[in-house]
């Protein structure tokens, strides 16, 4: 018998005498004494008792600020939260984009600047609680409103309702993120003190069993916090659920008596809370720049916090709609959101201070009756100099370095196209080709923005208001060919499943549909990029072909600041740094200039790429404030 067999027994009766010595010792001690007591004394939460807001045993009223981790560098999360703290604000809320975070089917990504766990730790770092709104519709106006794109690969699809595709979605997702919020949650030692059900459902209201759902959905996985629902005045009465304090979104002061008259008649003595004032709002294509006077912002928050509520703050800082996550609205007119999410907040889309800042943090301050932490230093922002691109790359030579495309009998809208693991195409542009042989009318449905060329010539666009257009003379075989841009899913309204983006249906001429078609998926991701290795890049000609890449050098010679590009006598495009997607830009303004993170610069040369639909302008300009934009205010 081997010897290990022989002392087993005494190794065991050893180990035995050990833990029965611990637990002698052990017992003796004050186990709540050893609890942090950060810990030992959260039971509670926050409670709507009564009239008022209760944490634990204490009255408690919320200022409260929005912040969007994904429309900020993560570098600058921390800066941005202890502005929010120096104004005298306590509670951060967020929104949990469902489309970034699975952006393929059961592929989820919490990384980078996704990374919602270190976002909601470091704001207890700072000092401030956390309301969590994780939708799984958000508005935001992101694209779609945060749904993803492919949930429209169902043709049949009822998005914010029970219907099964949508719910089974939805579960798959909370499992996987709500094992992410459980712990983060209040009574097991987190900020986050309340969660939102879904997103002003009573605006929409399609199905009456889809809120109840959400609720449970969110208790099952085990959201043991408070929870609110958020409705505007025109959704407030049909957005409510059993056993859930309803909130209201407003911005002016004569909707103030909405929290009065119908939150008491419908839920009595409660908490009154504005989940979202609106402290500016976001601008579109075309249209104009909104700003919202500093003196009447001050008295809507004061008479807020004078009718006994608690306040949120939308937005605190709004940030940038980085790469393609812009929405869009859609009531009479399509209208595509622009890139910059600035909104007129508290904080400029770069962070810096306005004067709402100033007087905000006045207000707060003298309220809590206590000294406030000083606001940080601002980041500096910085001109460089001018860029003129070196060399450049038209879409038509690009096309053989890009991805096989896909071949079809009939076009196929973006979300259905056969790439991605299944999933099909999310943002950016897709290119369709076929062979014609004769003139007439061109006509299709093309959601957003179709440009139309005969081999590499454009002839004219499609769109909303243009459904057909002339095609000319023609000689022989000609490729006609569809850049379609997917310029911002609508992310509010009525119409969100009817968001599919391409040619939607047969495209025809002269009333007969066209056949055959290559299609090439140009999202336009970092490794689309990769593709185009240096030999491939040409020098800038005199008369360049469009649409077209131009790649130009940006020199820092020291530590890299923040700065605003400017494309004057360029068209429309985007503009990418060092791999980094800053957005659209359109001279139709009312935005002029993209905001670029100078953390995502480095000291030395840094890689400029211009996709340019249109027209080639004559220099890429590095600017130290938005061109047309809010100057920065400096306490």
């Amino acid at each position: 018998m081997p010897k290990w067999n022989v002392r087993r027994p005494g190794r065991l009766l050893g180990l035995l005498l050990l833990v029965i010595l611990s637990f002698l010792v052990l017992r003796r001690l004050n186990w709540s004494s050893l609890a942090p007591s950060w810990l030992r004394h959260r039971q509670l939460g926050l409670q709507a008792k009564d009239q008022n807001f209760m944490l634990e045993d204490s009255a408690f009223w919320i200022f409260g600020g929005s912040v969007h981790y994904f429309r900020v560098p993560r570098a600058y999360w921390r800066d941005r939260l202890l502005k929010m703290k120096a104004c005298g604000l306590n509670t951060l809320t967020t929104y949990v984009p469902w489309n970034l975070h699975e952006p393929e089917r059961g592929k989820f990504d919490f990384s980078g600047n996704l990374d919602m766990e270190a976002f909601i730790l470091l704001a207890a770092e700072v000092g401030l609680w956390v309301i969590l709104r994780p939708g799984p519709y958000i508005c935001s106006e992101i694209d779609l409103g945060g749904l993803p794109s492919w949930l429209l690969q169902d043709s049949s699809m009822k998005l914010r309702t029970t219907y099964e595709g949508f719910t089974k979605a939805v579960d798959l997702y909370f499992d996987h993120l709500m094992a992410r919020v459980v712990p983060l949650q209040y009574k097991n030692g987190g900020p986050i003190i309340a969660v939102q059900v879904e997103n002003e459902y009573g605006s929409y209201n399609k199905d009456p069993a889809y809120m109840p759902y959400i609720k449970k959905a969110l208790e099952d996985r085990g959201i043991v916090e408070l929870l609110l629902t958020s409705d505007n005045e025109d959704g407030l009465s049909k957005g409510t659920v059993d056993g859930v304090l309803a909130t209201i979104n407003l911005q002016s002061q004569n909707e103030l008596r909405l929290l009065h008259n119908f939150l008491q008649s419908v839920q009595g003595v409660r908490p009154k809370m504005v989940m979202e004032y609106w402290t500016g709002w976001f601008d579109s294509w075309g249209g104009p720049h909104h700003i919202l006077d500093t003196s009447e912002v001050l008295r809507t928050v004061s008479a807020i916090i004078d009718a006994g509520a608690s306040i949120n703050l939308y937005m605190f800082h709004g940030g940038t709609n980085f790469g393609f996550i812009n929405g869009a609205m859609h009531f009479q007119d399509y209208m595509s959101d622009v890139t910059s999410y600035d909104y007129d907040a508290v904080l400029t889309e770069a962070g810096d201070y306005t004067p709402k800042y100033i007087r905000l943090r006045e207000l707060f301050g003298s309220i809590s009756g206590a000294s406030l932490p000083l606001p940080p230093d601002l980041l500096p922002k910085v001109r460089y100099e001018p860029v003129v691109p070196a060399f450049y790359l038209s879409l038509w030579d690009a096309l053989p370095y890009i991805k096989e495309p896909v071949t079809s009998e009939k076009p196929v809208n973006m979300e259905n196209l056969p790439i991605n693991d299944g999933n099909g195409q999310s943002f950016g542009y897709t290119l369709y080709e076929t062979t014609i042989t004769s003139s007439g009318i061109l006509s299709a449905l093309v959601r957003d923005r179709g440009q139309v060329f005969l081999n590499t010539e454009t002839i004219g666009f499609l769109d909303y208001k243009t459904k057909k257009i002339p095609i000319p003379l023609i000689q022989g075989f000609t490729i006609l060919r569809i850049l379609v841009e997917n310029c911002g899913r609508v992310n509010y309204g009525e119409n969100i499943d009817n968001q599919r983006k391409g040619l939607i249906g047969d495209i025809y001429l002269n009333d007969t549909p066209l056949k055959k078609f290559k299609i090439y998926s140009l999202d336009m991701k970092k490794s689309f990029f990769q593709r185009f290795t240096a030999e491939k890049w040409d020098p800038v000609p005199g008369v360049p072909t469009l649409p077209a890449f131009f790649l130009g050098a940006l020199s820092v010679t020291s530590f890299p600041y923040d700065t605003f590009v400017k494309l004057e006598g360029w068209e429309k495009g985007v503009v990418f740094v060092n791999g980094y997607n800053l957005g659209r830009y359109w001279n139709i303004g009312p935005q002029e200039t993209l905001y670029l993170p100078g953390v995502w610069l480095n000291e030395g040369i840094n890689q400029v790429i211009v996709f340019e639909e249109m027209m080639q302008g004559p220099v890429i300009q590095f600017m130290e404030m938005p061109y047309l934009g809010r100057q920065q205010y400096v306490e």
